[in-house]
């Protein structure tokens, strides 16, 4: 039942938006202005709505966080792992690492908000305060080193610093925690605006995940993108589960952590491909093949965090 009652919601809304793509109900044009919409300004909204009205009492669970970044680290180097053992080519490579290790953080709030609540997102949204900047100096990095542009050390910074500052999730969660610890509520006008506003981050973002997938790409890449989904889904989690052993993470954290690690791969990939020139296609093949298999993942995840 709990996977029912938390997984059947997200998934019929992504299924919903590529029905509606197929019927020419949605367009790319819509799609990519909902998807700044959600990503500039709605899910930023929500974010820093639920942490901001958070208990003050509320402190940052560093070991929940210290354990969540060694497993992407860890993600990370199963992804250089595998590229070097199977030889993947210079041009699919650095999409291939980065799809064994960003996560879908629309997909994610929306289970997390239906499985643990506002106290979940709260976990959730300082987590990612955390870790957004550790992926996007790997992602960058990797990329970069796989281009065969010749960057220097100077435009590598440039480039990832960019990349953080830049990231409007990241300044969100910051500010949420300030207001959290200097002022906790919200007036009710303010509430209520936020409220409204943030209640469209999840279906807009699901519809759009759901319009933007595609099956012309997975022939091509089926194999490798198969292979970054079976790191993604099966080995991080994995990973993920024995690093909160050792640092004896539990109850709300360790079920928002082990959904953190079952979530597909991130359609952002897409975008920072296509900037630094690597495959874009494999990125598509990866976001469509992860985003099928993460039912799996995310059901076993939601069995372990309600134990």
């Amino acid at each position: 039942m709990v996977i029912l009652s938390n997984l059947f919601p997200v998934f019929a809304m992504i299924g919903m938006g590529k029905l509606l793509k197929h019927f020419n109900l949605t367009s790319d044009t819509f799609l990519k202005t909902s998807d700044r919409l959600v990503y500039f300004f709605f899910f930023p909204a929500l974010l820093f709505w639920k942490i901001g009205g958070a208990q003050r009492s509320a402190s940052i669970d560093w070991n929940f966080c210290i354990a969540t970044i060694c497993s992407v680290l860890s993600g990370y180097i199963f992804s250089l792992i595998f590229i070097f053992l199977f030889k993947v080519p210079a041009f699919k490579a650095g999409t291939f690492s980065q799809s064994c290790y960003r996560f879908s953080s629309y997909i994610g709030i929306a289970i997390i908000l239906s499985a643990s609540g506002e106290e979940g997102v709260r976990h959730y949204g300082i987590l990612i305060g955390f870790v957004i900047p550790v992926i996007n100096v790997l992602a960058v990095s990797t990329l970069i080193w796989f281009s065969g542009e010749s960057y220097d050390f100077r435009d590598r910074c440039r480039i990832t610093i960019g990349a953080i500052i830049s990231n409007p999730l990241i300044a969100a969660c910051v500010a949420g925690v300030l207001y959290s610890r200097f002022f906790h509520n919200f007036p009710p006008f303010l509430d209520n605006s936020l409220r409204m506003v943030s209640s469209a981050a999840i279906p807009l973002s699901l519809l759009s995940i759901g319009g933007s997938l595609t099956f012309k790409a997975v022939k091509d890449d089926f194999k490798l993108s198969l292979a970054a989904a079976a790191i993604k889904l099966i080995i991080f989690p994995s990973t993920g589960y024995l690093f909160y052993r050792v640092f004896s993470v539990t109850g709300v954290p360790f079920g928002v952590g082990m959904i953190f690690f079952a979530l597909p791969t991130s359609t952002a990939i897409y975008i920072l491909s296509s900037q630094l020139g690597s495959d874009t296609k494999l990125a598509s093949a990866a976001i469509m093949i992860s985003t099928i298999l993460s039912f799996f993942s995310l059901s076993a995840a939601l069995i372990l965090g309600v134990r």
